[in-house]
């Protein structure tokens, strides 16, 4: 259940870069493709925090974590990848 509130805090963080995007940018689609492109390095960021409290503070060892992490991080960044293909 964790690993799926985390998945969807980082859907919500892309749609928050895509909201910039969309508003900080003369045109819609091309500024929110640069912003799904931004978005990918600081989700791996917040996907490795997510990583660093499961091995530090719960206890659990980072074999088991590491698989967490690429779903928990790929979900999202695959998500962007698609969008910036499709904004572009």
């Amino acid at each position: 259940m964790h690993t799926l509130k985390i998945i969807a805090a980082g859907l919500a963080l892309l749609g928050l870069c895509l909201l910039a995007g969309y508003v900080l940018g003369a045109e819609g689609g091309p500024a929110m493709a640069v912003a799904a492109l931004v978005f990918v390095p600081v989700w791996f960021v917040g996907a490795a925090i997510n990583l660093w409290i499961g091995v530090n503070r719960a206890g659990y060892p980072f074999r088991a974590e590491a698989p967490i992490f690429i779903v928990v991080f790929g979900v999202p960044a695959i998500v962007a990848a698609v969008l910036w293909w499709l904004l572009r």
